[in-house]
């Protein structure tokens, strides 16, 4: 079974590519502390300035995390010298970026002295042993393993692969569905018991949102919910539309997601119901600042995503039947000739969405 989905045509403009990726630390084992976990929100900033993709929604656990990541199609026009040292900048040294910076220069020199077709060729070829690492799902989370991997092995006197297993993605539908994904990854450490509101989790893309100042990680965090929630509707990655009704809309998608709530449980001989009360936002607070945003959502979906449910992470394509089918015809050679539709149904924990999210993958276990 695959466990990366990509749309290929990276250049196409037509509609966001957005993924949902994730990996796990190897053996499940509890391995990132504070330290950890701030170095990793590092490292992808970093990625996102130097590769120009972005970072929609995030989540850093204990021992796994998830990230909402927008692939952005590649510039119509080549980056400018200037432009490629600026984004040189984002991942390496003073010294290595000055280095690339002087062999730039010294074939520019030559290129206009001489109307040398090799000095330019050679230009393209500078350009592009770093601007094929860009706007690229696979590229970005290689990378960004990579550094992290001889980082904590660096710190905690390791060796060897610190991920269980190659990165999973799932692609993921503007609108409805990047925004339901958004709150899923959000609502993570709730659902874990770490804290009772998403707002008071450090190392995820609402807590960071709600915490950081007006510039900076902050600012982008908001920035890039903005996308998530908005795409659709034509939104750019601005942060200035956060306080535009975007930042209650996703308060009121967390807290009636996030809700803890009891279920009843009948035990094997049929005799008794016990109460089991799932993690969550404390009812009473949650429903006293839901009155206070004049709620109005889906119920039935909230339930939904206080559950693990495994389309979010082993759909493979998450959407509008629409989107699917589209998503399916650009991929048909990974089916076989049986298959004659792309879209399928959710069920299970899924089953609130069905009819209206449609996955890839027909799972039948554990969803």
């Amino acid at each position: 079974m695959a466990k990366r989905w990509i749309v290929k045509g990276g250049e196409s403009s037509e509609r966001p590519k957005i993924y949902h990726a994730l990996a796990r630390v190897v053996d499940k084992r509890f391995a990132f502390e504070a330290v950890d976990k701030e170095q990793f929100r590092i490292y992808f900033r970093m990625m996102e300035n130097f590769t120009g993709c972005r970072v929609l929604s995030y989540c850093v656990m204990c021992n796994h995390f998830h990230l909402l990541l927008e692939v952005t199609p590649k510039p119509k026009k080549a980056l400018t010298d200037e432009e490629l040292l600026a984004r040189l900048a984002a991942l390496y040294s003073e010294a290595f970026v000055a280095t690339v910076a002087k062999e730039l220069m010294e074939a520019r020199s030559i290129a206009a002295a001489c109307l040398a077709e090799d000095a330019e060729a050679y230009v393209q070829r500078i350009h592009e042993r770093f601007t094929y690492r860009m706007h690229d799902l696979s590229e970005f989370m290689k990378t960004l393993l990579q550094r992290f991997t001889r980082w904590h092995n660096t710190r905690t006197n390791r060796r060897g692969n610190l991920w269980e297993e190659t990165f999973k993605s799932v692609i993921v539908e503007d609108g409805l569905a990047a925004k339901t994904m958004a709150a899923y990854i959000d609502l993570n450490p709730v659902r874990a018991g770490m804290v009772s509101d998403p707002a008071e989790y450090r190392w995820s893309s609402y807590g960071e949102a709600m915490g950081g100042g007006a510039k900076g990680n902050g600012k982008k965090a908001r920035a890039g919910l903005v996308r998530a929630l908005k795409a659709h509707k034509g939104y750019a990655a601005d942060a200035k539309h956060w306080n535009e009704g975007v930042a209650k809309e996703y308060r009121m998608l967390l807290l009636a997601e996030g809700v803890e709530q009891m279920e009843a449980v009948v035990t094997k001989a049929g005799e008794s119901e016990v109460k089991v009360k799932r993690r969550g936002i404390k009812r009473e607070l949650a429903a006293a600042e839901l009155a206070q945003l004049e709620r109005g959502e889906n119920v039935a979906m909230g339930k939904m995503l206080r559950c693990r449910v495994r389309y979010f992470t082993d759909g493979a394509v998450i959407g509008s039947r629409g989107f699917v089918e589209e998503v399916f015809q650009k991929l048909r050679e990974r089916f076989g000739p049986k298959r004659k539709d792309g879209a399928r149904k959710w069920r299970g924990m899924g089953e609130a969405a069905a009819g209206v999210l449609w996955s890839m993958r027909d799972l039948k276990k554990g969803v």
